[in-house]
């Protein structure tokens, strides 16, 4: 829905506003009159050159000034599946612990679920100084409102200046959520966080127009500031068993009645690519032509007991499923080797594995961009430099 209003008796088809529009959002119709598209942005250009003001912007709802000094403490959730935490909830809390430091304040995390005390204990383990334990069977499995209405809850009670959640499929569903619930702001797929030293505002940075620029996001009136973060961008810290923490209980504030969804059933899919924690990953691209080619990627990673993965371009051309997707609009992944073959390098897609320990591209072009990133390059034809590599390691390993 268009945020521009036009009043059609008034408007005289001059197309000041046409002019006007810096988003190409306005034309004028068969009769004359001006219409506004999706484009709109609502910047208001329009308005001040319209001679007979016929346009106008909606009264939009006045939100209510925080008042930032009652939100302190850094927050991250604990992702749970069945009984057991999501290693990216640990990377939060490693983060989490560093931002707190970085503050001079508190780290506490958030554990929803059903017989999850020793997820809680976790927690602590892995740096949080409290913990917020909700435990109910509404809450076994994931479900999008029973889960933000108890961190919403929590969150008007403690107010925490800062909430960060892995960017799973869970995670970035349930941060959405809260955050429109809380009316602040959310940077998703962030690849930094930091404390800006002067402002002690938490610095979210994410990849902007399609990977092309970094930018830095603030969020000054608001809170908490909310970030999701990537699997893998930032190190899992080692449990100390030592640490000592304080663990409080909380009441679920949703009874089973009162919502909506009921999990029928659920069905794990067979052959599921779990590439976040492969240690070697072997990876085809456009270079490869049709999708029978990814045998030999297939091959090579069966040798080597990698895991397959694969660029946008050969996902969006069907030659493989998307849960073998490496990129910005993929998985995020950091193995010990990534090895690149057929790939150009966009940065889509180096955005998701160019913090790899070690990197082997294999591409007939020596300019492409994958040999920027890449620790050993190989120009050359993949369909006889795979195959050989296959083949020599197979010798190697007798066979």
């Amino acid at each position: 829905m268009a945020l521009l209003e036009i009043n059609r008796d008034e408007c005289t088809g001059c197309g000041a506003c046409v002019d006007a529009c810096p988003f190409g959002a306005l034309s004028l119709d068969e009769g004359g009159i001006a219409v506004v598209s999706e484009s709109c942005t609502g910047c208001g250009a329009c308005i001040d050159v319209c001679p007979v003001e016929a346009l106008s912007l909606p009264e939009r709802e006045v939100v209510e000034e925080v008042d930032l000094s009652q939100y302190q403490g850094v927050w991250f959730w604990v992702e749970q599946f069945r009984g057991e935490a999501h290693p990216i909830s640990w990377e939060m809390a490693g983060k989490g612990r560093e931002l707190a430091d970085a503050l001079g304040t508190t780290l506490t995390a958030c554990v929803l679920g059903h017989k999850v005390e020793k997820i809680a204990q976790q927690a602590i383990y892995y740096g949080a100084d409290r913990v917020f334990l909700v435990e109910d069977p509404s809450l076994h499995v994931y479900r999008t409102d029973p889960y933000a209405a108890t961190l919403v809850t929590l969150v008007k009670k403690y107010k925490p200046e800062i909430f960060i959640l892995g960017a799973s499929t869970r995670g970035r569903d349930l941060a959405g959520s809260v955050a429109t619930k809380l009316r602040t702001g959310l940077t998703a797929d962030c690849t930094g966080l930091d404390i800006d030293p002067e402002t002690r505002l938490l610095r979210q940075t994410r990849p902007a127009f399609g990977g092309n620029i970094m930018a830095t996001i603030l969020c000054p009136h608001r809170r908490p500031q909310m970030a999701t973060v990537r699997h893998r961008v930032f190190e899992m810290p080692e449990p100390d068993t030592s640490r000592q923490g304080q663990i409080i209980r909380e009441e679920p504030v949703m009874s089973e009645e009162e919502i909506a969804t009921k999990v029928v059933d659920f069905i794990i899919q067979e052959g599921e690519v779990n590439l976040a924690d492969a240690k070697i990953i072997v990876s085809g691209g456009r270079g490869l032509g049709k999708a029978e080619n990814f045998r030999i990627i297939e091959d090579l990673a069966e040798v080597l007991g990698a895991a397959v993965g694969a660029s946008r371009a050969a996902v969006d051309a069907g030659w493989i499923p998307y849960s073998h997707q490496v990129g910005q609009t993929g998985k995020t992944v950091c193995p010990k080797v990534y090895i690149a073959c057929g790939i150009s390098g966009a940065v889509q897609h180096l955005a998701g594995m160019q913090t790899s320990e070690t990197i082997i591209a294999i591409n007939e072009d020596p300019n492409a961009p994958i040999f920027s990133v890449a620790t050993y390059g190989i120009v050359g034809d993949l369909f006889e430099i795979v195959p050989m590599l296959t083949a020599r390691i197979k010798e190697a390993r007798g066979g």
